[in-house]
């Protein structure tokens, strides 16, 4: 099989989902109506709640939820159980469950005055339900911000021919908010000039790798070399134990990073947030274009490049170290945790995008046509690594990636320095609105006991200094090998609150409800399995060994596994309890209708 063939299926597979089925369950099912008053007019701030264009707002929301995972994700699962597995799961899982998940996500919020999901918890399940999600929620958004803040400081301190791409971004995304709702300037020449700068900076960033690198060796020139940091990191070296090092460096790009973020968190949405992940959208857009037009074309013109090199299917349980297993149901699920299906997802849709939304219109295309586009994000990442490309995920994915794009005449070292800095910006504006729905999180969750974390700023200054915690101790190393199966998780219980409140308002609930039974069940294994292998592989042979640091680490990690599962199981019996309430009392679920609509 070739890259062509699977671009091919690619987008069939987005065009027949969407056409076929997304769009009938938008016309017969949901009903959006464009004369219906959305939140974002209704609200309207500037801060969190501003109509905008769809335009811009498919852009925005693509790159909001566009992170590592569909490029790690799928590069881990190819290695693993072969391509054929993730190819597989990648088709149907967004052709059943991601895009209603996106959607339903953002439907459920607008039509409930722009609530957050614990906010609709609370009103449709029960007060338990909203404080036990307002906790889950909150250390899962830590947990993939201090994970995101680590990745990106590591790549940004290891490859300084993209520093000057980042930072011009950032500028071309301030100055293109300020065009557009200060300066009137149009939607087209704003996006042409900005974009165009920013790409121009991406390209020429091998020019200027040595000023940044020379920036980097005076940072760590300050300790003479040596690290600030170390901790033990149960990825290196096996399960046998290695030292992580923090050099001033890496806490320099991690520091600045967190400003970014914090600016991200707490500016109008218009100023900075919104414009950079638009600019950042068409980094990312022009890169897959060229990426998967190069895959395709390549079959013909540059074989080497389009040719798949890793096996199809690998087998059912590959090993795990001297005990551990990864049976392909349910981890496959969870190790692509994005491109398919992704919590994050609907987490971001309902408390960001939902707030934007100028016309009910504007739902379907934004929600499902954004969680589409991903999934070609996944398919490429997938296609990277499938032709051979070699490495740790993130550089399997700018080698292959890189070569994709070579096809076009684009010299090969300058086409893997566009693809690094295409991964680079898929991260780092994601992490900047982690901190801000982190900050909406937290004082939606405390702000009532605690009167000063209704402050913007006094919430996300402590969600970046937890996140600044988890990358100087190294925790979040622990952290992460539970993220796939959390995020998922998040995704199983928005879909639950997307069934429950279809049954409230007496709507057709299938189309959300199928796919939640099956990713609930999923995940809840895949924790377990991940709490399984955590015990034997890491806790127990370095408790043996008299390590007490990554003992103690690993066995915090099966307790917040278990405490996973057991808060899965609270939110899950609620749920069932008030679907069977609402399901069973047709009167009360019509009056609920009329009462939204």
């Amino acid at each position: 099989m070739n890259a062509l063939i699977a671009v091919i299926m690619g987008a069939a597979t987005v065009y027949l989902a969407y056409t076929r089925y997304a769009r009938r369950i938008d016309r017969n099912v949901i009903q959006s109506d464009p004369k219906r008053a959305t939140p974002a007019t209704l609200y309207m701030d500037g801060v969190d709640f501003m109509p905008t264009n769809r335009n811009i707002l498919f852009g925005y929301h693509f790159k909001s939820i566009a992170a590592a995972g569909p490029i790690v994700g799928a590069i881990v699962a190819a290695n693993l159980w072969g391509w054929l597995p993730a190819m597989i799961w990648l088709v149907l899982g967004v052709a059943f469950m991601g895009w209603a998940s996106d959607y339903s996500a953002i439907v459920l919020s607008v039509r409930n005055e722009g609530s957050s999901l614990s906010a609709v918890a609370h009103r449709l399940i029960s007060p338990r339900t909203r404080t036990i999600l307002f906790i889950f929620i909150f250390f899962y958004l830590l947990l993939i911000a201090g994970a995101f803040v680590g990745i990106m400081a590591q790549v940004m301190d290891s490859q300084p021919k993209t520093h000057l791409g980042m930072i011009l971004l950032v500028a071309m995304g301030l100055l293109l908010g300020q065009m557009l709702y200060r300066w009137g300037v149009g939607l087209l020449p704003a996006t042409a000039l900005t974009v165009g700068i920013a790409f121009a900076a991406v390209l020429a960033g091998p020019l200027t790798e040595g000023l940044f690198k020379g920036l980097n060796e005076f940072f760590n020139s300050l300790t003479g070399g040596s690290a600030i940091v170390t901790y033990f990191d149960p990825t290196l070296a096996g399960f046998k134990g290695a030292e992580a090092k923090i050099m001033p460096s890496l806490l320099f790009w991690a520091i600045a990073i967190c400003i970014f973020c914090y600016a991200g968190s707490v500016l109008p949405i218009w100023r900075m947030a919104q414009p950079v992940v638009y600019v950042g959208f068409w980094i990312t857009a022009v890169a897959m274009i060229l990426g998967l037009l190069g895959a395709s074309l390549g079959t013909f013109i540059k074989p080497e490049v389009a040719q798949f090199q890793i096996p199809a299917f690998k087998g059912w349980n590959p090993q795990l170290g001297p005990s551990g297993i990864m049976p392909l149901w349910p981890m496959l699920f969870v190790t692509i945790a994005c491109g398919a299906i992704s919590g994050w997802h609907s987490l971001f849709g309902s408390v960001g995008t939902a707030r934007q939304i100028e016309s009910e219109a504007d739902m379907l295309p934004v929600g499902a046509g954004a969680m589409f586009a991903e999934f070609l994000l996944g398919l490429l990442a997938l296609l990277a690594v499938t032709v051979g490309a070699k490495g740790p995920p993130v550089a399997a994915f700018a080698n292959g990636l890189g070569g994709f794009i070579s096809v076009w005449g684009l010299p090969l070292e300058y086409a893997v320095s566009l693809a690094f800095a295409t991964f680079i910006v898929i991260v780092l504006v994601v992490t900047q609105l982690i901190f801000r729905v982190m900050r909406v999180t937290l004082t939606e969750w405390l702000g009532e006991a605690i009167p000063p974390l209704r402050n913007q700023h006094v919430a996300s200054f402590i969600s970046v200094a937890l996140a600044i915690l988890l990358v100087l101790t190294g925790t979040w190393i622990y952290l992460w090998q539970l993220f796939g199966a959390a995020n998922q998780l998040m995704a199983a219980l928005s879909l639950l609150l997307v069934t429950i409140w279809l049954a409230s308002v007496g709507k057709d609930w299938l189309y959300a409800g199928l796919p939640m039974i099956f990713m609930y069940v999923t995940t809840v294994g895949s924790i377990l399995v991940t709490a399984y292998n955590l015990y034997f592989n890491v806790y127990v042979p370095n408790l043996d060994a008299g390590r007490l640091l990554p003992a103690v680490g690993s066995g915090l990690m099966v307790l917040v596994a278990v405490l996973l599962v057991v808060a899965a199981l609270f939110i899950g019996f609620d749920g069932w309890r008030a679907f069977l309430k609402y399901l069973g009392q047709p009167a009360a679920a019509a009056r609920a209708a009329t009462a939204r609509k």
